[in-house]
């Protein structure tokens, strides 16, 4: 059978014709391999060289453990401070020997056993008394001791140490801000920080009673607060209380 005309055109088409390639497009032949193949091994070549160099070479010393030995001071050392120095022998010693002694004319006034205030005794001079009690208890109460004394027929002073032991709180401290003294005048007490001295205005006035004017003073040191007050018939000047707590400051 003859052939076709069609046929044999794509017969000479199929024979003659090239493959013309795709712009854009790039096939990945061997090349692309062995230079991804040459950059690995090169790699692992520098880390083998680096690892070799830092084999051959002395190890870096580290530097002593031990100190330098301190040359130690020869000579004496520093004299141990005298009773009147060191503030811990005052304060742990006899409470009753830092207190104001009497002025010459005045008569003793009732103190406690010996000047010794237990925390009963100290308790039942304060208003609310059970519950200063137990307020004393938790405040770390260590011991009080008191002093005072009349001067003729209406002045009277009275004058107490109160130590705590301070295991959990500055109970002095807190103890010397306690004090009701509304309705007075009041001046800092120099040299003691926070130490404070009232003088009421007004008298208490009880019927068949002379007036009674008052003043006080409230300081603490260490572990010591102290509390003086005045009580007179008259009007108490601000320097009397002054006086008084300034010159019992001075002994603690």
């Amino acid at each position: 059978m003859p052939e076709t005309p069609e046929t044999t055109e794509i017969s000479e088409i199929s024979e003659t014709s090239e493959v013309v390639p795709v712009p854009g497009r790039r096939r990945r032949g061997r090349t692309t391999l062995l230079i991804a193949t040459a950059a690995v091994l090169g790699l692992v070549a520098g880390t083998c060289a680096g690892f070799l160099v830092q084999a051959d070479r002395e190890p870096t010393k580290l530097p002593s453990l031990s100190q330098p030995v301190l040359a130690q001071a020869k000579g004496e050392g520093p004299e141990p401070l005298s009773a009147a120095q060191d503030r811990k022998v005052k304060s742990d010693g006899d409470l009753r020997k830092l207190l104001l002694t009497k002025p010459k004319g005045a008569k003793d006034a009732e103190s406690g056993d010996d000047g010794w205030l237990t925390m009963a005794d100290y308790a039942d001079q304060l208003l609310r008394s059970g519950e200063m009690f137990s307020d004393l208890a938790g405040a770390e109460f260590r011991r009080a001791v008191a002093t005072g004394w009349d001067v003729g027929s209406t002045y009277s002073v009275e004058i107490r140490l109160v130590q705590y032991r301070q295991e959990q709180s500055l109970a002095a401290a807190d103890r010397t801000g306690f004090w009701n003294v509304d309705g007075a005048s009041e001046w800092p007490v120099p040299g003691t920080g926070d130490g404070m001295a009232y003088v009421t205005n007004k008298p208490k006035i009880d019927p068949g009673y002379l007036p009674l004017y008052s003043a006080e003073a409230h300081a603490w040191r260490g572990d010591i607060a102290m509390e003086i007050w005045i009580y007179d018939s008259k009007p108490i000047p601000k320097a009397k209380i002054m006086d008084l707590a300034e010159r019992q400051m001075e002994r603690l």
